[in-house]
C-alpha cells in the first residue's frame, strides 16, 4: 500500500509496460499520430505488408558503451510497439558494427574498441535489450548479435558480394559522410565503410531471417536504404525502411543528457532511477506533449488530457511528473518509480510528513544528497547541524532555528534546544535535516 502522504502515484504513472497481449491498431497511423515517422520508403506498400499478416522487423543497437541511454530509447520501445501490434522484432546488439563506428551524427573518429571493451559492452546491453520485448509470447522476438555472420567473412567474399553492389557515388552522398569529408581529418575508411556492413547486416537478415523492415533514427536513413538496394540487386525481393526524428531539445540539442551535463543511461548502475526521474521533471513546457507521445505508451486521448491538466497549472509541473513517472516506470520497473517519486517527495516537498515514507525511498535519498553513519544520537539539534556541515557555528545553527529555516524529517524545528531521539528515526536508522530549500543531510543511526 502507497504512503498516504503521497499525492495519489496513478496521476504519475500507470504501469509502464502494457500487458504482452497483441492489440489491434494500425501501426503506421499510430507512429504518425505520435511524430515518430520521418522518412519511410511506399508508405502504401509498407501499409499493405503490414496489414497483410506479421513482417519481422529489426532495429541496431551499437555497444558504444555498456549502457545504452536515451537516445537509444525511441528504437527500444518502436520495437515494442510494433511487437504490440502484432509483428515481430528482432533486437540486434552490433557486435561487429560496434568495433567500427558510425560516423552519423559526429564529427571525430570514434575510439575502436577492443575485444575485451566491446564484450564488457554488450554484456551491460545485453539484458536491456531483452527487457523491452517478450521472446515466448505468439509473435516471439529474437535477439541476435550481427558478430556472429561477420566475424567469420573473408574481406575479399565481402567485396565481392556486397561491395559489388554498392556505388562510392552512394556512399558519398551520405550528409554525414560530405560532412566530414569537407572537413577536419575527414574520414578513414573504416567509418566510411560502416555503411556496408549495415547494410549487409538487413541482407543477411533479409535472407535469413525473411526480414522486410529495418527502423532506425532518421540520421540512418542512408545506412537502411543502402540496405533495402542492396537486398534488391542481390536477392531480387522488395525490402521497406523507416525512420522517426532523432529526439532533440527546443535549441536542437539531443536529449542524451540532463542539464547538468549527465548522460541520461538506462542502466541503473550508471544512474539511479531517482536521478533519472529527476532528470525529466525539469523539461521545457512545450516538450511535455512530443514526449508524452513518442516516449509512453499512454494513449493520444489520454496524452491530450494530461497536457490540459498540465496547461491549466503549468507551475505544478503535473505534465512533467506524469512524463518522469511513466519513463522510470517504463525504464527501471513500478518499484522504481514508485520509490522514485517518494524520494523526490522527501526532498522537494516542504513541510511534508514523512512518518509514514518508504524505508527504500530513504535509501534512494542516501545515495543522491550527503550522508554519515553514526553509531547513535548523542547531540542536540544545533550540534547536528554544526557536525554535518549544514551550518558553520553553533551561533549560525541557532539563527537559522530561529528564522525557521530547519527542518527534522520535514517539519519545521523552532526549538534550538531540542535534543533528537531514538522515537525521530524513520525506520530506526534515519534522521533527515534540511537548512533551507537546498542544503539537506541524512544521518543514518546504529
Amino acid at each position: 500500500m502507497l504512503p498516504k502522504r503521497i499525492v495519489n502515484t496513478e496521476k504519475y504513472f500507470t504501469l509502464g509496460l502494457m500487458p504482452w497481449h497483441t492489440v489491434s491498431v494500425d501501426i503506421l497511423s499510430d507512429l504518425e499520430a505520435r511524430g515518430l515517422i520521418h522518412d519511410a520508403t511506399d508508405r502504401d506498400a509498407l501499409a499493405a505488408q503490414l496489414a497483410n499478416g506479421p513482417v519481422v522487423l529489426y532495429c541496431g543497437f551499437d555497444p558504444t558503451a555498456d549502457s545504452l541511454h536515451v537516445g537509444n530509447l525511441i528504437g527500444l520501445l518502436t520495437l515494442r510497439r510494433f511487437q504490440l501490434a502484432g509483428h515481430r522484432p528482432i533486437s540486434l546488439a552490433g557486435g561487429a558494427t560496434g568495433m567500427v563506428g558510425d560516423p552519423s551524427g559526429r564529427s571525430a573518429e570514434r575510439n575502436l574498441l577492443n575485444d575485451e571493451g566491446l564484450a564488457r559492452n554488450l554484456t551491460g546491453i545485453l539484458p536491456q535489450l531483452r527487457q523491452f520485448l517478450d521472446f515466448e509470447g505468439d509473435h516471439p522476438a529474437k535477439l541476435l548479435d550481427n558478430r556472429a555472420w561477420t566475424v567469420g567473412l573473408g574481406v575479399l567474399d565481402f567485396f565481392r558480394d556486397v561491395g559489388k553492389h554498392v556505388t562510392v557515388n552512394q556512399m558519398i552522398a551520405k550528409e554525414s559522410v560530405r560532412n566530414r569529408m569537407a572537413e577536419g581529418d575527414g574520414i578513414s575508411y573504416t567509418e566510411f565503410s560502416y555503411m556496408l556492413l549495415q547494410g549487409y547486416d538487413y541482407l543477411w537478415l533479409a535472407e535469413n531471417e525473411h526480414c522486410e523492415l529495418q527502423v532506425g533514427g532518421s540520421d540512418q536513413w542512408g545506412n537502411i536504404v543502402l540496405g533495402v538496394d542492396l537486398i534488391r540487386r542481390k536477392l531480387g525481393r522488395s525490402a521497406h525502411a523507416l525512420t522517426w526524428p532523432l529526439l532533440t531539445k527546443p535549441d536542437g540539442s539531443k536529449y542524451g543528457k540532463t542539464a547538468g551535463g549527465e548522460t541520461i543511461w538506462l542502466s541503473p548502475d550508471k544512474m539511479t532511477p531517482y536521478r533519472f526521474y529527476q532528470a525529466w521533471i525539469g523539461v521545457d513546457d512545450s516538450e511535455v506533449r512530443k514526449l508524452l507521445l513518442q516516449l509512453t505508451f499512454l494513449s493520444l486521448e489520454e496524452i491530450e488530457e494530461v497536457v490540459a491538466n498540465h496547461e491549466r497549472e503549468p507551475h505544478l509541473r503535473s505534465g512533467q511528473r506524469r512524463l518522469a513517472g511513466e519513463l522510470t516506470a517504463i525504464v527501471h520497473g513500478e518499484s522504481a518509480a514508485i520509490t522514485a517519486v517518494e524520494a523526490s517527495e522527501v526532498l522537494f516537498e516542504l513541510g511534508a510528513d514523512l512518518s509514514s515514507v518508504s524505508a527504500s525511498a530513504l535509501e534512494f535519498v542516501s545515495g543522491e544528497i550527503p550522508s554519515t553513519q553514526h553509531s547513535n544520537l548523542d547531540a542536540g539539534i544545533v550540534d547536528l547541524l554544526v557536525k554535518t556541515e549544514l551550518s558553520r557555528s553553533r551561533k549560525e545553527a541557532k539563527r537559522a532555528i530561529s528564522d525557521g529555516g530547519v527542518y527534522l524529517n520535514g517539519n519545521r524545528l523552532m526549538n534550538a534546544d531540542y535534543l533528537p531521539t531514538a522515537g525521530d528515526l524513520l525506520h530506526g536508522k534515519y534522521l533527515l535535516l534540511r537548512r533551507g530549500k537546498k542544503l539537506w543531510h541524512l544521518l543514518v543511526v546504529g
